[in-house]
């Protein structure tokens, strides 16, 4: 039945968004080296509206524990500064009057052990959303038996849908692994 591939097509859909959406996230939970895109969530007053700072700056990395900022306006560099010490980053800008530097600490053993308790709790919002979807296309889909679609057909996708929910599961316990080994290495 159409229908019923159309609900099978938008539940991988949704849960492959769920699966990205849960990398993206485990991204920007930093594991004791510098990466550009651990500013990717700060926002700058630029002319009055918020704005990604990636927007109104460069940012590089000269070496493994060092963010430079570069802003392309100089007089961005209080606004910038501004912007990250208000973050929920805990690092400490530096400027010289160009660019802003960031120096990334080296983590400490508990420091690693909350972000890997940090990191499972993204992954378990990440398979909450799987689970969201499965309930929502399994409810979608008793509509549709109801509306008389033939109760073999509509066994045969909640089936579907479990094993979608099942290997997408398996993907989000692969990033995280991932990101346990990443956090843990010294």
């Amino acid at each position: 039945m159409e229908e019923i591939e159309l609900y099978l097509d938008e539940a991988q859909e949704l849960m492959q968004k769920a699966v990205d959406h849960t990398a993206a996230e485990l991204v920007k939970i930093r594991a004791g080296k510098a990466m550009p895109n651990m500013l990717d969530g700060i926002m700058v007053q630029y002319y009055g509206a918020p704005t990604p700072l990636n927007q109104v700056s460069s940012v590089n990395t000269p070496d493994a524990r060092t963010l430079a900022i570069k802003p392309f306006e100089r007089t961005m560099i209080a606004e910038i500064e501004k912007a990250i010490i208000n973050s929920d980053l805990g690092l400490a800008p530096q400027n010289n009057g160009e660019i802003i530097i960031l120096t990334i600490p080296a983590l400490t053993e508990e420091r690693r052990i909350n972000l890997v308790k940090q990191a499972k709790h993204e992954c378990e919002e990440g398979k909450i959303s799987l689970r969201t979807v499965r309930k929502n296309t399994n409810d979608e889909l008793k509509k549709l038996q109801k509306d008389g679609a033939s109760e073999d057909d509509i066994k045969r996708a909640e089936e579907k849908v479990q094993k979608f929910t099942d290997s997408y599961s398996v993907k989000i316990d692969e990033l995280l692994a991932k990101k346990e080994i990443d956090i843990m290495k010294v």
